[in-house]
């Protein structure tokens, strides 16, 4: 235990601030304080923070309360050690790593702020984070009207150009938000929910082929899909796994994996009810810049809503989306690079402009990135392969040459866009915490000013939670 705990200090200590309020070890940890630190936590690491900031946050919190914690992260569960004049304890505090929420994870930060800089005390700052862990998510109304955008936005972006078509899609993903909505009240299965609004958008997708009203690409079905996927916890385990935390890393992207799987089986078994089948192949269609460009941000938009992004926030990871779309399309149209290096060089854009942004407004980096870069998502490639291999299996010896071909390049295709997307966002990341770790100080309020539960502030702008 005690090897790993230096471990996680030492990774922690990139970003985190310095309290003055005390020492650690001039004060006995009170059970109010401790659960403070079990609440902080809890917010932080279900909410999508990514694992070095959370340990980093709770760490810092516990030296403003007078005391040392060491925070030893697992997948189902966070083991913390506290350190006091009366001795060592732990608290095992149980929790999955499996939402995304940027406004609980930004109101979170902005309250260990407010303690480490001596204007809360433990009561009020308990009372703040029992305030936010209470955050109502985003109204079904806005959550389906931007799946219905986004999935519309990614339809223009790979090539649907018939009106129709579009509304098509936009139904079909406001319709499978809807029913995420109605299936999170019913049951805590984190794959109900994938598996059914993709099975949704499949059997919708085989109507409108079935009717003639889907391209060959099958946009109307895949598109829905497209909005489900869980970049940020792919994000986050690759993290993990860069920062040597190999089974928490292995965890979030075995979990990423599993909601991907369970995407692309409803999506096959939608359009089986329909007797359609994804094609290996189609055509590919040139987008004009301009659509492109505005197509990417409402994509980005949409993203960011289904993170609890605050309205007033999301013009950041907009434009920052936006100009990494028109930078692939003059990578891949100006300069010929391929679509996995056109997505490696963008990737490596954002992921240096949102490390610093991230850190000052408090938000998790795997979100906000991920939103920015969302449009680059390789789900038409990712989709087709797995119908390919149905086609594979139920073929057999009697499957053409052209099947076989269609499914490897699809999926590699799928996976080096994937390998690019991750790679080329975290390693900015890693470089400015590991070289400049000063880049992004956090910003203090000025002494006295009383912390506001769903507030926080930047040097200019007051931002408000919902």
């Amino acid at each position: 235990m005690s090897s790993s705990c230096v471990e996680q200090r030492h990774a922690s200590s990139t970003g985190a601030r310095s309290c003055s309020a005390t020492q650690p070890g001039e004060h006995v940890a009170s059970p109010g304080d401790s659960a403070l630190i079990s609440v902080s936590a809890r917010l932080l690491f279900a909410n999508g923070q990514t694992t070095a900031r959370t340990v980093a946050a709770v760490e810092q919190l516990a030296d403003g309360l007078g005391f040392r914690a060491t925070v030893v992260p697992h997948w189902g569960e966070l083991t913390i050690r506290i350190d006091d004049d009366t001795g060592s304890r732990y608290e095992i505090i149980a929790v999955e790593p499996v939402g995304v929420d940027m406004s609980k994870v930004a109101a979170t930060m902005s309250v260990i702020d407010e303690v480490c800089d001596g204007r809360l005390d433990a009561e009020a700052a308990r009372s703040a984070l029992e305030a936010i862990a209470r955050f109502p998510p985003v109204s079904v109304a806005r959550f389906a009207s931007m799946a219905a955008a986004g999935a519309a936005a990614l339809g223009v972006i790979f090539g649907a150009a018939h009106p129709l078509g579009l509304v098509l899609i936009a139904l079909s993903a406001g319709a499978g938000a809807c029913l995420r909505r109605w299936l999170a009240g019913m049951s805590r299965n984190a794959f109900v929910q994938p598996f059914s609004a993709a099975l949704l958008a499949g059997a919708i997708g085989a109507i409108a082929v079935r009717l003639q009203l889907s391209s060959v690409l099958r946009l109307v079905a895949v598109c829905p899909c497209m909005v489900l996927v869980p970049g940020p916890h792919l994000l986050n385990g690759t993290i993990d796994l860069a920062r040597a935390r190999i089974a928490l890393g292995a965890s979030r992207i075995g979990y990423a994996s599993l909601i991907t799987v369970m995407i692309c089986t409803g999506l096959l078994v939608g359009l089986s009810l329909g007797g359609v089948t994804l094609p290996v192949s189609g055509p590919s269609h040139a987008v004009p810049l301009g659509y492109d460009v505005i197509a990417a941000g409402v994509a980005v938009a949409a993203y960011g809503t289904f993170f609890a992004m605050p309205w007033r926030m999301l013009p950041i990871p907009i434009l920052i989306g936006m100009l990494a779309h028109a930078l692939r399309w003059a990578a891949i149209s100006l300069a010929g690079a391929s679509v996995a290096a056109g997505a490696f060089i963008v990737c490596l854009v954002v992921g240096t402009l949102m490390t610093p942004i991230a850190d000052r407004l408090r938000l998790p980096f795997a979100a906000l990135a991920f939103a920015s870069v969302v449009s680059l998502i390789p789900g038409v490639f990712l989709f087709r392969m797995a119908g390919g291999l149905v086609g594979l299996v139920a073929l057999g010896r009697t499957a053409s040459p052209d099947l076989l071909f269609g499914v490897i390049a699809d999926g590699t295709t799928a996976m080096l866009i994937i390998l690019a997307m991750t790679f080329g966002l975290i390693l900015p990341k890693m470089g400015i915490e590991h070289f400049y770790p000063g880049v992004a100080k956090p910003i203090r309020e000025a002494p006295g000013k009383a912390a506001v539960p769903g507030k926080f502030k930047t040097r200019r702008y007051r931002w408000r939670f919902r």
